[in-house]
């Protein structure tokens, strides 16, 4: 006897249903929160740097078109205008989706790069991740507390000129798939988001300097293989310095990285496998 199909694999309707009750589930769990969601737009800067980065719009992806990279920057400056300048206050917690809002073509959002589950594929608004990426690592450089998260699973692409550690990115599908952080702070910040030509561009802003500031690194670093394939190993810590004093107060391990390789091992560097 087959097993009972869930309703989502029932076609198209059973998926549309599936998929508008999660949402509901979504909306009545935000209401019951108690939460309350930053909505303020102001592009004008706040005086003090947090942490500002850049990261490339067009990366050369093995197996991955760059015609839906193309599409991935259009959907990006979108979807970036919406949460440019957003004001979190203290006690306030940011929500991406609530403030991007349904990213559909009406919207003129296009196709893109979207990972499903360890599948990649063309979709409507692929792309996003690399804004919500951008996002937490703005945050992991802070104070504040993280509240909703969903890494990667994979290593679904080899490096390519990265500049933060890998695995500190974030998953994010409209609408149950968030990302969701509490400005924990006694002073408000802010959110800055625009596209030069090559790169995506941001910056966390305040009022004063936060009396630490951060320093992310990933450690061990190495790929082995497993019973059922390659995996990349390390381990990702938060290290926060007295801003005074330039000394080392914490360690916090950020994530424990056991990562299934996706694409084709010969294309691991050697001198990063190890037997043990």
């Amino acid at each position: 006897m087959s097993p009972r199909k869930l309703l989502c694999q029932r076609g198209p309707v059973g998926y549309w249903i599936s998929l508008h009750k999660e949402y509901l589930l979504r909306d009545l769990k935000t209401c019951l929160s108690g939460e309350h969601y930053a909505k303020h737009l102001d592009p004008t800067p706040l005086p003090c740097l947090v942490k500002g980065h850049t990261s490339l719009l067009m990366r050369h992806l093995h197996g991955v078109e760059m015609q839906l990279q193309e599409g991935k920057k259009l959907n990006l400056q979108i979807a970036a205008a919406k949460l440019n300048g957003i004001i979190i206050e203290p006690g306030q917690t940011f929500s991406f989706w609530g403030l991007v809002g349904h990213p559909t073509e009406k919207e003129g959002y296009t196709q893109g790069l979207v990972i499903a589950g360890s599948q990649m594929k063309a979709g409507i608004a692929g792309g996003l991740c690399q804004l919500a990426n951008m996002v937490h690592w703005l945050v992991l450089n802070s104070p504040m507390t993280v509240t909703e998260l969903h890494h990667h699973s994979d290593a679904l692409f080899p490096d390519e000129r990265r500049t933060v550690p890998f695995g500190t990115g974030t998953s994010v599908f409209y609408k149950n798939i968030d990302y969701q952080f509490k400005n924990t702070t006694d002073q408000p910040v802010q959110l800055l988001f625009w596209l030069s030509d090559t790169d995506l561009c941001g910056e966390l802003r305040t009022t004063k300097p936060f009396p630490y500031r951060y320093r992310i690194v990933e450690e061990d670093n190495h790929y082995r293989k497993e019973a059922d394939g390659w995996y990349r190993i390390s381990k990702v810590y938060r290290r926060v310095i007295d801003r005074e004093s330039g000394q080392e107060v914490a360690k916090e391990l950020v994530l424990d990285n056991h990562s299934r390789v996706m694409y084709d091992p010969k294309l691991i560097p050697p001198e990063q496998i190890r037997q043990d």
